[in-house]
């Protein structure tokens, strides 16, 4: 099914509607429950993980947020005399974000792309359920307050479209398509329904409320043609009034005799200022240190502030005790201010025996690492072996006249067991960058299968796919798109 674009018209009406509705049952309860109205401004993005190799480098920085907005109505239903209350809303929110790539002279010319953009527009009739708790800014005016709230949301799909720009090079020539998005359960499509969590906090003054938020999704709202997850994640800023109010009755005032805020029929301690968690008594000091015993980690055993009310200790018994002593929870020497003998870089040599204490070596050697190098010939025999490693155009299947180097390679590696092989596929430009993407991963991903079919062993060889990112020649011509689909082969040495 193709989701139709409803125009905001439509939108309002029908929660004018829903308010009025709302207003009509609110009014047989009186003053108990509010109504009001909200609207704002949001920032909105897609926190998206998938597992296409190379993904999160070369495509994911790319994305950005979008600015939206919302606007519906909210309910306030009071529970008990707390402070506390239910908060239902229904509100239609925009979300989605923008993909932005900007080329440099060389990769335009590469690429014959100057940019690409893509925006995804998505609408929501969303309906947060969240309780709220208000701290009144004063006892005079305890309708106004500061609030804090929170709670799940139900989000129904209402509209949405993809919108695409370019600017091409050669010919200079800018395009832009807006396409309606699908919603279903197959690849490619947006689900009907999307539940989350928000989080808002702000303040309230007579019948205005101002607040800032936070949403984030917790389920998956796009079938993609690929294994991934992607959540809504949405800041913002918003303002609402309240259409009716409740008339809340003048505090009783009690009699607070130390003007602790606590009432004296309460206060264990009425001409003492207090606190509430001692009934109204000061913070006792049972040890009689200076150190109250709130702050005080040792609260019947004299100490001194620096320790928290503790004695000065000595943690790991090593004589050295802790104010002097580097290493507090491992006994060691004086001369290491009471840490063992170090042995900087790990390779079971302590410091004053090794003679490259920076450097990793065995003990036969002293300590230092012993040389290994790769030759210039060497290499050069696996740039040659990376020329004539071919693949069927658009598959990722060995033609095979590339068996003979794949065989040679996999005897070289064999007789160098310390060497390691980077293994980097790349494409032309031909198809999307997300298909060339994966197609140069499962390129070099075929070379390393042979390469562990020949006996080479898996944890010595690294596939990379880096797409179309990296051409060595123009994609203009079919000579240039012939050399930038390839593969290149790195020797390391194991460490």
């Amino acid at each position: 099914m193709i989701a139709g674009i409803h125009a905001p018209s439509t939108v309002l009406r029908k929660m004018v509607l829903l308010l009025l509705m709302a207003l009509a049952g609110g009014a047989g309860v009186r003053a108990q429950v509010r109504l009001g109205i909200l609207g704002g401004i949001n920032s909105a993005n897609v926190l998206e993980k998938n597992s296409l190799p190379g993904w999160d480098t070369a495509v994911k920085k790319y994305y950005n947020s979008r600015t939206g907005f919302q606007l519906g109505i909210i309910l306030e239903i009071p529970i008990g005399h707390t402070g506390l209350f239910f908060q239902p809303a229904m509100t239609y929110i925009t979300k989605g974000r923008k993909y932005d790539k900007n080329n440099d002279s060389l990769t335009a010319l590469a690429t014959d792309t100057i940019y690409n953009k893509e925006v995804l527009n998505l609408s929501y009739i969303e309906v947060p359920l969240n309780l709220i708790y208000k701290f009144p800014l004063s006892r005079s005016h305890p309708q106004n307050s500061f609030f804090v709230s929170a709670g799940p949301y139900i989000s129904f799909f209402y509209s949405g479209n993809i919108t695409y720009q370019s600017l091409t090079q050669s010919p200079d020539q800018y395009s832009t398509v807006s396409n309606p998005i699908t919603v279903g359960k197959g690849e490619d499509t947006y689900k009907t329904l999307d539940l989350g969590v928000n989080a808002k906090a702000g303040f309230e003054l007579g019948k205005v409320m101002l607040n800032g938020y936070f949403s984030r999704g917790l389920s998956s709202f796009y079938n993609a043609p690929y294994p991934g997850t992607f959540h809504h994640q949405v800041f913002g800023i918003s303002a609402g009034v309240w259409l009716s109010s409740t008339e809340t009755p003048a505090p009783e005032k009690k009699k607070d005799t130390d003007k602790d805020g606590i009432p004296d029929d309460e206060d264990q301690c009425p001409l003492q200022p207090g606190s509430a968690k001692w009934h109204g008594c000061p913070v006792p000091d049972t040890d009689h240190d200076g150190i109250d015993d709130e702050h005080d980690s040792c609260p019947t055993i004299p100490g001194v502030a620096r320790y928290n009310g503790c004695p000065v200790p000595d943690t790991d018994h090593d004589g050295i005790d802790d104010e002097h002593d580097s290493c507090p929870t491992v006994p060691g020497l004086a001369r290491y201010n009471g840490c063992p003998i170090p042995d900087r870089d790990g390779d079971g040599v302590n410091d004053e025996e090794d003679q490259c204490p920076d450097s990793a070596g065995p003990v036969e050697n002293h300590g230092c690492p012993l040389p290994k190098v790769i030759m210039p010939s060497a290499r050069d025999s696996v740039n040659y072996i990376a020329h004539n490693i071919l693949f069927n155009l658009g598959s990722d299947q060995l033609k095979d006249s590339s068996f003979l180097a794949l065989d040679h390679l996999a005897a070289i590696l064999q007789i160098h067991s310390d060497w390691l092989l980077t293994i980097e596929g790349h494409t032309d430009n031909l198809g999307t960058p997300a298909h060339n993407l994966l197609l140069s991963q499962k390129r070099a991903d075929a070379v390393k299968d042979y390469l562990v079919k020949r006996g080479i062993a898996e944890a010595r060889v690294t596939a990379s796919g880096l797409g179309q990112e990296h051409p060595i020649a123009s994609n203009k011509t079919s000579g240039g798109r012939a050399s930038n689909r390839r593969v290149e082969l790195k020797l390391s040495l194991d460490k």
